[in-house]
C-alpha cells in the first residue's frame, strides 16, 4: 500500500503529530520526551513569535493503516532575507525505518517549498537555527542534554538514500570538572586582566528585560557572520525573557563588562533533561512534583552560547568569562557541562574550546538538496 500524506488541519491531527515520537522511541532509554505543553506553544502561530517572520505546515504519513512519520515544512523569511537564499526548511522529522515514508515526507516538504518559490530543501530545524536543529550523527550512547536533538541512527541513511547531502556538521563538546588546561588558563587570565580591565557579573533577576536586550545585542553582533545565523527579533527576545525567568539558573548567566558596558556573555542552563526523562512529557498529575523535587539535584548543564562583541574578539575576554563560568559550576555542584552547538568550520571557537579542555563527544548533521525545477 502506498504512503498517504495528509496535512495537519484539526486539533486531533495536531495531537497525533505531537505524540507520534512516543511510538518511535518506545524502547529507547536515551530518548527524553519533550513537554507536550511546550510543543503546543511552539506550533501555535498565535503564541510563538517565530511566526511573525515565518510560516509552517505540518504533515503526517500513513502506511498500511498506521502513522509512520511526520514532518514540518518551514519558510523562514528572516533567514532568507538575511542570507539572500531561497531555503525551504524541514523539521520535527520522525519516521519509522521505511524509505517510502521518508521519501514521501521529504518530497512533500520540497513541493511545499517549490510552491513558495524556494530552490533548496534544508534541515532538520525545529523550527529555526536558533532552536533544536540537525540529526545526531555520532554519540548515540548517551541521552541528549536540554534543547539538543536526539534521533534513531537510521535517519542518516534515510536522508542519504533520499538524495540529501551534508550541508553542515555541528559539534557538542564535553567539559569535565578537572582538566589539564586549568593552570595555563589561570596564567592567561592574569595576563589579560593586567592588560585590559574587565569585570564579570551575574545576571540580575530584577533587570531581566535589560539583561535580555544586552544578550540579544551581543549575540546579534558577535554571531552575525556565522553560517545559518538569524538575528533575534524584539518579540523573540521578550519571549526569551519569559523562559529565562522560568528556567534559568541566573548564577550561570554571566556578563563581561568593559568600562560599564556589556561586551560579552556566557549563557548556560541546567540540564533539565535529567528531570524531563522522568516526566513523560506531562506536567500533570506528577510532572510538577518531579520538576520541583529534581531541579536542585541536577548535576549537569548546557552552555548554549559564549557571545562577545566583534570589536572584543581578540581581547581574551572569553577566557575571563569561561574562568568564572567554570568556577561557578563547580561551586554549585555541577559535575559536567556540554558546550553546544559549534559549527564544524568555526575554527576560532573550536580552538577556544580545545584550549579550555572541552572535548568533542557528539556530532550532528544538517542535510540539504536542491528542489527540482
Amino acid at each position: 500500500m502506498p504512503v498517504r500524506i495528509t496535512k495537519v488541519e484539526s486539533r486531533l491531527d495536531r495531537n497525533r503529530f505531537i505524540k507520534f515520537p512516543w511510538e518511535i522511541y518506545r524502547d529507547d532509554p536515551n530518548w527524553v520526551p519533550p513537554l507536550i505543553m511546550n510543543m503546543k506553544e511552539k506550533l501555535d502561530p498565535r503564541r510563538h513569535p517565530f511566526f511573525e517572520h515565518a510560516e509552517a505546515d505540518l504533515f503526517l504519513a500513513e502506511k498500511d493503516g498506521r502513522t509512520t512519520g511526520r514532518i514540518a515544512a518551514i519558510l523562514d523569511r528572516g533567514h532568507n532575507e538575511y542570507h539572500q537564499e531561497k531555503i525551504a526548511f524541514f523539521g520535527l522529522y520522525e519516521s519509522t525505518n521505511d524509505l517510502e515514508t521518508a521519501a514521501a515526507l521529504l518530497a512533500t516538504a520540497a513541493a511545499w517549498g517549490k510552491e513558495r518559490g524556494m530552490d533548496t530543501l534544508r534541515g532538520p530545524v525545529n523550527l529555526s537555527m536558533n532552536d533544536e536543529c540537525a540529526f545526531l550523527l555520532e554519540g548515540f550512547d548517551s541521552p541528549p542534554v536540554f534543547m539538543m536533538p536526539y534521533n534513531p541512527s537510521y535517519y542518516i541513511e534515510l536522508m542519504e538514500r533520499c538524495g540529501l547531502a551534508k550541508a553542515k556538521d555541528l559539534y557538542a563538546s564535553l567539559m569535565r570538572r578537572e582538566h589539564e588546561s586549568a593552570d595555563k588558563i589561570r596564567l592567561l587570565v592574569d595576563k589579560i586582566q593586567k592588560e585590559m580591565k574587565f569585570s564579570i557579573r551575574r545576571a540580575d533577576k530584577k533587570r531581566m528585560l535589560d539583561e535580555t536586550r544586552a544578550i540579544a545585542a551581543i549575540y546579534n553582533d558577535g554571531w552575525s557572520k556565522n553560517w545559518g545565523f538569524v538575528p533575534w527579533t524584539e518579540a523573540e527576545m521578550l519571549h526569551m525573557v519569559k523562559k529565562l525567568v522560568q528556567f534559568a539558573d541566573l548564577d550561570i548567566v554571566l556578563f563581561a563588562e568593559h568600562e560599564g558596558r556589556p561586551v560579552g556573555f556566557a549563557f548556560a542552563l541546567p540540564n533539565y533533561n535529567e528531570i524531563l526523562s522522568k516526566m513523560n512529557g506531562r506536567i500533570l498529575p506528577w510532572g510538577w512534583w518531579h520538576f520541583l523535587r529534581g531541579r536542585k539535584r541536577i548535576r549537569s548543564a548546557r552552555a548554549l552560547v559564549f557571545g562577545v562583541l566583534q570589536s572584543y574578539f581578540h581581547t581574551g575576554v572569553s577566557y575571563l568569562l569561561y574562568t568564572e563560568f567554570e568556577r561557578t559550576l563547580k561551586a554549585k555542584g555541577y559535575q559536567w557541562a556540554e558546550v553546544s552547538w559549534l559549527l564544524e568550520d568555526n575554527e576560532a571557537i573550536n580552538r577556544f574550546n580545545a584550549s579550555i579542555g572541552a572535548k568533542i563527544y557528539k556530532k550532528f548533521r544538517i542535510f540539504e538538496r536542491k528542489i527540482a525545477g
